[in-house]
């Protein structure tokens, strides 16, 4: 076996990553005080420790970091051999979106080719033991975002997410899946061949973890926080007030993701934690792929040139002046913006957006921030 040699520019990094107590916040220290990966390793502690302004027990020793190298050289090997992309903030594949994570991962490992970086994605989570209402939504909301394009994200669990990924399969859109254990495995094992089929179509398989990280229950909760930011929207199908679903919508709903959740009887278990979503308004109410897209502003890519308007509508106000804020903003405008520009109430603001927005003069981005369409 021949190992990755010490100019291999992922050693270090991975070393990094792979370190008890190593974390974006401290990465981020690194680069706010100048100091490089290698320096993280070459420096002696007291050197380390001043350069970082840290307390010297709070550094790992040399014997320690020397460790750290040699378990990233053997996990590199063993990627390589298994065609596994390590990914860092730093490389151009790494997702963008995670980095709005204040703990985002400072390393991933992806079986697959999946873009994860693609323009549209949506997330569809749910309970393990679902009923047939909410595997019928699951299962048309996705065939029917087909026309859209994007790339479905979930956990490769049962019920579900299982559901989501089959889905994405039949209709031809790629999906990734988001392990909560290293790529040498996987869990449940039940989904080994969805697995295959997953990365085979041009999916991916994605985890924080090495190899050799079994899938604790710690794990999960980590994991959703991954699927969540790595979505435009996170979609509950169906949830208790208490699971795995509800730790993601929460982590979306924390970073400004789009939350859009199944209503359904007040009777039914598994539908009481997308009720409450909507009934606190932290999701959307969603009854199909439609709700989804207009959420999103999602057009099919072949309907943009099918929809002529005027460039310069005959509008009354307070549209008039709303749509030329917009016009002439260069990026979407939030809607507090809006108001304190404008001075028009916020009440009578989201109203006119809303009638705007179904006329097809605005369209709703992530974060309630709106753009001309």
């Amino acid at each position: 076996m021949s190992l990755p040699s010490a100019d291999d520019p992922r050693l270090l990094p991975l070393a990094f990553s792979m370190m008890k107590g190593r974390s974006m916040a401290l990465r981020r220290r690194l680069d706010e005080c100048g100091v490089s990966v290698e320096a993280f390793f070459s420096l002696p502690a007291s050197g380390l420790a001043a350069a970082l302004e840290a307390r010297p027990s709070a550094i790992p020793d040399s014997f320690a970091r020397q460790e750290a190298i040699e378990a990233a050289r053997h996990e590199l090997d063993f990627c390589d051999r298994h065609s596994i992309r390590v990914l860092f903030p730093e490389s151009p594949g790494y997702p963008l979106r995670l980095l709005e994570l204040s703990d985002a991962p400072t390393a991933l490992f992806a079986l697959g080719s999946c873009d994860l970086n693609a323009p549209r994605t949506v997330a569809f989570v749910g309970t393990r033991t679902p009923t047939p209402y909410g595997l019928n939504f699951t299962r048309t909301a996705v065939e029917d975002l087909q026309g859209c394009g994007p790339v479905i994200v979930s956990g490769l669990a049962y019920g579900i997410d299982a559901a989501a990924h089959t889905a994405a399969l039949a209709a031809g859109l790629p999906t990734v899946a988001v392990v909560a254990h290293g790529l040498d495995t996987l869990y449940p094992a039940s989904h080994r061949d969805l697995a295959r089929r997953i990365v085979a179509a041009g999916g991916a398989l994605l985890s924080e973890y090495p190899s050799g990280v079994k899938p604790f229950r710690g794990n999960f909760l980590e994991r959703n926080r991954i699927v969540a930011a790595l979505s435009d929207a996170c979609v509950v199908a169906e949830s208790d007030v208490k699971g795995g679903a509800m730790s993601t919508a929460s982590v979306a709903f924390s970073i400004d993701r789009e939350v859009m959740a199944l209503p359904g009887r007040t009777s039914d278990r598994f539908s009481a934690g997308c009720n409450r979503l909507i009934q606190k308004n932290k999701a959307w109410l969603v009854g199909g792929a439609s709700d989804i897209a207009s959420i999103l502003a999602w057009q099919p890519a072949d309907s943009a040139a099918s929809a002529p308007r005027s460039l310069f509508p005959d509008l009354d106000e307070p549209c008039r002046s709303i749509y030329a804020m917009l016009e002439s903003a260069s990026e979407p405008v939030s809607v507090d913006e809006i108001h304190a520009r404008l001075s028009i109430p916020v009440a009578a603001l989201l109203a006119q957006l809303g009638e705007m927005e179904f006329d097809g003069l605005a369209v709703r981005f992530p974060g309630n921030r709106w753009k001309n369409a």
